[in-house]
């Protein structure tokens, strides 16, 4: 008698696919950490400002362009449900076509865009130089951190992890290890950062060809250029991707406002602040495992038209989730400050970034909400919801808010309320969407 295939909605599948995504995740935030122990031990904070200035500006650059993950990851995972393997091919290739024209546009656009960015984020005059150095060397990381993101979404959907684990650990120790090397060993500062972002880019993209051969192997199916050049799939990909799109853009613009405003406020409170934001990143991109697992999960069960496995597959992510986002509100409560101290040695930048902790212990409890349904959205390919609540929470939401502080006298302080209501707005009305369609 046959026994009937385990189900891959569980508890251990969860942590199978999460477990490699966090241990990945995390080095990106460690890279942060890394160079921001770098400038922020040098001799001056405008050091630290500029990677800080220049960091934001690739974010937007980079991560706006992140629907190419995203929306590669819930496509990649219906197909895989649907057990269409030409389907998964044309996923990827797809991908990949979007991600080299996306550089060369970026490539061509470098000097606009790179003035554009500089007058919004409108830097102290001492941060601007050091700032623009790290702009014109790192923007020649584009066509290899665009294509990585196609990888990595694909190796999502088809539900291996440990293939992103591989890419983004030879990437990301690659460039800690030169960002070390280049400016504590060659001493050249912000221009080392940003050079050693492009080599470990590079570097990564050859570990992800290599790595999506061995996958392909086992894939079956054949990759047919009608297929690819489908108007059907094609404006299916687009649908997706443009919403994914402005969904990002508008989180980016949220992180560029906080930059924007911290500048503003003085070079203390840029830098102070752009050492509280790697807690953000180091939890979000903790947390962004069980998202992952979150996409794999209900992508599948979409292409399988199993809507009892789909709710399921939620449930069991947003348990693990909370519980991980309270850990780390309790570690950041208990040893906050000393990793303040480990991450700048000026004594009044310490107790600066020490004043604004708070925010950083509440946000996990806030933020995880939104982090679990941006994955449960993706591997549904909800983009348009995705869009929607992104916008209204940006826009209708964090924006008033945080003027409304700064009407109050609350400065810098306003700034980090005005995000932590923000990621509520996110969490309240992603909740709304997924009770109304799930």
């Amino acid at each position: 008698m046959n026994r009937p295939a385990p189900s891959p909605y569980t508890h251990r599948n969860v942590w199978a696919l999460s477990a490699p995504m966090i241990l990945s995740n995390i080095t990106v935030p460690l890279l942060g950490l890394v160079d921001t122990a770098v400038m922020g031990h040098l001799n001056s904070p405008r050091y630290l400002g500029a990677v800080a200035v220049g960091a934001t500006i690739f974010s937007v650059l980079f991560m706006g362009l992140n629907f190419l993950r995203m929306g590669t990851t819930g496509l990649a995972a219906q197909a895989r449900g649907a057990d269409d393997a030409d389907q998964m091919r044309t996923v990827l290739a797809q991908a990949l076509l979007i991600s080299v024209a996306m550089a060369i546009l970026l490539l061509a656009l470098q000097q606009p865009v790179g003035r554009l960015a500089m007058w919004l984020l409108a830097p102290e005059a001492e941060v601007v130089g050091p700032a623009q150095t790290y702009y014109a060397v790192r923007i020649w990381a584009a066509p290899a951190a665009l294509a990585n993101f196609a990888l990595v979404g694909w190796f999502i959907g088809m539900q291996n992890t440990r293939a992103p684990l591989y890419l983004m650990l030879v990437t990301n120790v690659t460039n800690i290890a030169l960002s070390l090397w280049f400016v504590i060993g060659l001493g050249y500062r912000a221009g080392g950062v940003a050079a050693a972002s492009v080599t470990a880019e590079y570097v990564g993209l050859v570990a992800g060809i290599w790595l999506v051969r061995r996958e392909l192997a086992g894939v079956g199916g054949r990759l047919r250029r009608e297929n690819v050049l489908d108007p059907v799939r094609l404006r299916r990909i687009f649908s997706v991707n443009g919403n994914l799109l402005v969904r990002t853009l508008s989180l980016m613009f949220v992180f560029s406002f906080i930059t924007a405003q911290g500048a503003r406020m003085g070079t203390a409170i840029l830098a102070a602040n752009a050492i509280l934001i790697q807690f953000q990143y180091f939890m979000a991109y903790a947390l962004d495992g069980f998202a992952h697992a979150a996409e794999a999960l209900a992508g599948r069960a979409l292409g399988e038209r199993n809507d009892a496995g789909f709710r399921h597959a939620v449930r069991l992510s947003l348990v693990w989730s909370a519980g991980v986002a309270a850990l780390f509100s309790f570690v950041f409560a208990i040893a906050g400050r000393q990793v303040i101290e480990l991450l700048t040695g000026q004594a009044d930048l310490r107790e600066l970034a020490a004043a604004f902790l708070p925010w950083m212990i509440a946000s996990p409890l806030v933020s995880f909400w939104s982090f679990l349904f941006d994955g449960v959205f993706v591997g549904a390919t909800w983009a348009r919801e995705m869009r929607n609540t992104m916008v209204f929470s940006a826009f209708v939401v964090f924006v008033p808010c945080y003027y409304l502080t700064q009407a109050l006298g609350l400065g810098n302080h306003g700034l980090w309320l005005a995000f932590v209501v923000f990621m509520a707005a996110r969490a309240i009305t992603m909740a709304r969407v997924y009770l109304r369609r799930a």
